[in-house]
């Protein structure tokens, strides 16, 4: 194989690994969002119950008792830290589609990098609208 075909093949299959991290990453965060709505169906649950009442919570593969208030703030904490690692994991994503549309000679996305206001940037701005 002469040198051209080596670098055409090298450059291939940099971009090749380059869309398997963007497609991982996609994949994670799917995977991710799918056990974020399961939490939120479980405190939806544990809303119909009585709050005096002990819940059955599955670990693994066995089921543990535990008073409903605990189990509220469990699932409310797994829910933060999944917000967490689905924010960081979209912030990776961005940076990797970009690097894969340089590899490949593509123009950087516009308006991608955009984050949403924050709830006292929302106030601020329809403060401001009021007068």
């Amino acid at each position: 194989m002469d040198a051209e075909s080596k670098r055409v093949l090298e450059y291939l299959s940099e971009v090749e690994e380059a869309a398997e991290d963007v497609l991982t990453n996609k994949q994670q965060i799917v995977d991710l969002d799918s056990k974020r709505n399961r939490n939120r169906e479980a405190l939806r649950a544990l809303r119909t119950t009585a709050d005096s009442e002990k819940v059955k919570v599955c670990f693994g593969n066995m089921f543990i008792k535990l008073p409903k208030s605990k189990t509220r703030d469990m699932i409310q904490k797994d829910q933060e830290q999944l917000d967490k690692e689905i924010n960081d994991l979209r912030k990776e994503l961005k940076a990797k589609i970009n690097h894969l549309n340089e590899m490949q000679g593509k123009p950087e996305l516009r308006g991608y990098n955009l984050s949403p206001l924050s709830a006292d940037e929302v106030k601020a701005i329809n403060h401001l609208l009021k007068r």
